[in-house]
């Protein structure tokens, strides 16, 4: 649980985030001059480092292509590529290229690579027979010098848009970190927007949905901004604050993500975010830094400045316990907002607070009995009959007064529904959840899935007794079969079909389930590759020399996640 502290201790602490007027808050300098931009556009962009995505921070720059693909990339460096990955989502196509000067640079949702890693990759998916593939290369295979052309933009994978996806990485913990630390900057002359904010009173309890808000709707320009109905604030015992704060730069019209925020209290800082640098793994903790509850009902960002202890992100280098402010001593307070883009463009907010003094109760630390109280800094187990929840240590971000229902059976389930807490409590990663299924469900456990009322299927194996899945929100869940195989739908074949005058064979896939495991392509017998679409989401085989004139026969084999099949073929002329 969040610990507490007495406001008036933070006037005497002095920081050493503040001693450069106008540089990036940042913990280390990083080389500049050694890497270019890796478009040869004017750098525009239409996503920011560390922005704020649904269930991740933004990992790189997203550089802007006219609304267009096929754009020359260029190596930032010299260096060699270490990686190359398809995908049906992500990235879509991606190069990693490592570099001698410890850094490794990332290239996304590519259109297309070079005549080298094209074979290589082509290689790959054969040996595979799978379109999706992810390998290393050695350092000798393909080495690149700056400014040498590696790809040509793109939109693949899950794209909003023509662009090209950027990072820079530590190669040795692949850490991702804000490009425009290393000099490549973007012409910005714009100061972030301030929005609204949020006073939390958090008393004695965990951070939850329960945890009492005030919303203060803000106004102001050029940098400057207010309450939009001034007043003074009230605040007793332990507080906490958060902000909706966005950004633009001089190049694009997007509204991106700040670079920092710094909290003050009466002068001094007591907290500061910074999107300097984080790790993968660190980056579902968006869900601990935003007010998560907030966003699930209104889908805003309110930026909580104040850290949950069991929230371990590199993207808070200082704060004072932790943001917590326990107002006490029944004086009036300043607190002020200095938030600012990369290039030093800067918002300010100051506040008026009135301290209050917290009743005996709410100094006392007395915690009303819970009977299930989980820690953050702990494995906890829940466990009943019918259903068992293991969290492993470091998933919570908070303590957790956990709760535990059920509701009715659904029609053609295979267990009551059991809600496992609630959706308004992030997890970091997974939990463990057990389901005992009904006996009706007899030999058919080997189909069995377990699925939240949401619609998202968490898959599921039998063992002693239960069906057992990883899940990664709580809510409600309970057993289905999935017996059903696949759906395939051709678009342009059909038995006999003339496809001399075709490109492509295409096809629409799905699954009612548990989802699409494999599919698998072969024309007279042969393995071909067949490339899914996420936008479309159109299968198809693209014909190549390899298909002579004549008559041929296809098969299409679409395997679910249970092992149920679906299988089509036709033959087709040339």
């Amino acid at each position: 649980m969040i610990k507490r502290i007495t406001a008036t201790i933070f006037i005497f602490l002095g920081l050493y985030f503040n001693c450069i007027a106008q540089a990036p808050i940042q913990t280390k300098l990083y080389p500049q001059n050694f890497f270019r931009y890796p478009l040869d556009l004017p750098p525009a962009t239409a996503g920011s480092f560390g922005e704020l995505r649904p269930n991740h921070f933004h990992s790189g720059l997203d550089f802007r292509t006219n609304g267009r693909t096929g754009y020359p990339v260029h190596a930032a460096y010299d260096g060699y590529v270490s990686r190359l990955r398809v995908q049906f989502g992500g990235f879509g196509n991606a190069i990693y290229i490592t570099h001698p000067n410890g850094y490794t640079t990332v290239y996304g949702h590519i259109e297309r690579f070079t005549p080298e890693m094209e074979q290589l990759i082509r290689t790959q998916q054969a040996q595979q027979q799978s379109f999706e593939v992810d390998f290393n290369l050695l350092p000798t295979q393909l080495m690149y010098c700056k400014d040498d052309v590696i790809a040509w933009s793109g939109n693949a994978g899950a794209s909003a848009g023509p662009h090209l996806h950027f990072e820079i990485r530590d190669t040795q913990t692949e850490q991702t970190i804000n490009p425009q630390l290393f000099g490549l900057t973007i012409p910005d002359k714009v100061s972030p927007t301030l929005g609204t904010i949020c006073i939390y009173h958090l008393g004695n309890a965990p951070f939850s949905e329960k945890t009492p808000r005030q919303f203060f709707p803000l106004t102001g320009a050029a940098g400057s901004y207010h309450l939009k109905h001034p007043e003074m604030i009230a605040a007793s015992g332990a507080t906490g604050f958060g902000i909706t704060a966005t950004d633009m730069n001089s190049a694009s019209f997007n509204h991106n993500g700040i670079y920092s925020i710094e909290l003050k209290l009466d002068g001094a800082t007591v907290y500061t975010f910074a999107a300097e640098h984080f790790a993968f793994d660190q980056t579902h903790a968006i869900n601990a830094y935003i007010d998560y509850p907030t966003f699930l009902n209104s889908h805003r960002f309110i930026q909580k400045c104040f850290i949950l202890p069991g929230s371990k992100i590199s993207l808070y280098p200082q704060s004072v316990n932790g943001g917590v402010i326990n107002f006490n001593d029944g004086l009036i307070h300043e607190v002020e907002y200095v938030v600012k883009d990369i290039a030093g463009n800067t918002s300010t907010l100051k506040l008026k607070i009135r301290s209050g003094t917290p009743k005996p109760t709410e100094l006392s630390g007395i915690i009303n009995a819970v009977t299930n109280r989980f820690h953050y800094d702990k494995q906890n187990e829940f466990s009943n009959d019918k259903v068992k929840v293991i969290i492993p240590t470091g998933n919570l971000y908070d303590d957790l007064d956990f709760t535990y229902s059920t509701l009715p059976k659904k029609p053609g389930t295979f267990s009551v529904v059991h809600r496992i807490h609630n959706r308004f409590t992030p997890i970091n990663d997974i939990f463990e959840l057990w389901i005992k299924p009904d006996s009706n469900i007899g030999q058919r456990t080997g189909k069995a899935v377990i699925v939240n009322t949401e619609g998202v299927c968490e898959g599921g194996t039998y063992q002693d007794g239960y069906i057992k899945a990883n899940a990664r929100t709580f809510g409600d869940y309970y057993i289905k079969l999935d017996t059903v195989p696949p759906v395939i739908h051709p678009l342009n074949i059909k038995n006999g079909s003339n496809m001399a005058a075709l490109k492509r064979i295409n096809f629409k896939i799905g699954d009612n389930l548990s989802g699409i495991k494999s599919y698998i392509g072969k024309i007279d017998g042969k393995w071909v590759l067949m490339v899914w679409d996420y936008k479309t989401k159109v299968l198809s085989y693209t014909f190549d020399n390899s298909i002579s004139r004549g008559k041929h026969m296809f098969d299409l084999t679409v395997t679910d996640n249970k092992d149920n099949i679906s299988q089509f073929n036709a033959y087709f002329f040339k």
